[in-house]
């Protein structure tokens, strides 16, 4: 039996518990379910919710449509650059980016492993949702990129995760060349653990909880801090020079160029 918690923030973000699993699905398919800053507030409320939830002992998140995240929402952040008061939009950016490293940061310490069902693109910060669970599983629409530096941005936020879980080497790649990779180059990279059929991406989801749910919640939870605090012990700092790494470009004539450039469907004529 599947039920619905309480209602969220924003009607983009959908919870339900069904069993030992929770789930959390991004519905803004109109956009590719592009991240609003209302929606990142929302997943924050979600993750917060499910911890609360002892019955619950893994959480998945995936998405509508055909995309899983399709990153950042680039009309939001061009419609809160005000050229009477370039402060105040310079304010709301770091703003808009701490609230993502704290969504990120919530994902690596939630005690319950986070299964990612990706069931399309996850570009920018939807790679970053990505990176920041503890399995993911993919289907063959799947893939995988870093498209911010074509818009004139950066994905410094991103970046230590991507290294952590692929490797400097592999990270570099895909950072500076701002590729999109497939879901087979992606279970080849070790980005993803396994690639199913479409349709069974729930079903399977559900499996790993079950596998999860053998085991003793609190070795569980220890196990993953040992991990994201032993193991990766350095990414919350590197994570927060990568906040402010990516707030800074934001405020860059290569990011007003870019943005507004993809707003207008144009190519960017670069300063």
């Amino acid at each position: 039996m599947i039920a619905e918690t309480a209602p969220q923030e924003s009607p983009h973000i959908q919870v339900r518990v069904d069993g030992t699993l929770g789930t959390i699905v991004l519905k803004r398919e109109e956009k590719r379910n592009a991240l609003t800053r209302q929606m990142v507030k929302a997943l924050q409320t979600a993750f917060s919710d499910l911890h609360q939830q002892v019955g619950v002992r893994a959480v998945a998140i995936t998405a509508a449509g055909n995309a899983f995240c399709a990153g950042t929402d680039l009309t939001e952040l061009h419609d809160t650059t005000d050229p009477e008061d370039p402060m105040a939009a310079q304010a709301a950016w770091f703003a808009d980016v701490n609230e993502m490293k704290l969504l990120l940061e919530m994902m690596l310490q939630f005690p319950k492993p986070i299964v990612a069902a990706v069931n399309g693109p996850a570009l920018g910060m939807g790679l970053g949702l990505v990176l920041a669970s503890d399995i993911v599983i993919d289907c063959e629409d799947a893939s995988y990129g870093v498209p911010e530096p074509r818009r004139g941005l950066v994905a410094s936020l991103v970046a230590p995760l991507l290294a952590f879980r692929i490797g400097g080497g592999h990270a570099a790649e895909l950072l500076l060349r701002a590729k999109t990779i497939p879901a087979e180059r992606a279970l080849q990279l070790g980005l993803c653990h396994e690639t199913v059929d479409a349709v069974k991406l729930w079903a399977r989801a559900g499996e790993i909880a079950n596998e999860i749910s053998e085991s003793a919640s609190e070795a569980i939870a220890l196990t993953k801090r040992n991990l994201y605090e032993g193991v990766g012990e350095q990414l919350s700092t590197l994570m927060s020079v990568g906040a402010a790494s990516t707030a800074t470009a934001r405020t860059t004539s290569a990011a007003s160029e870019g943005i507004a450039a993809f707003n207008e469907k144009r190519p960017p004529e670069w300063p």
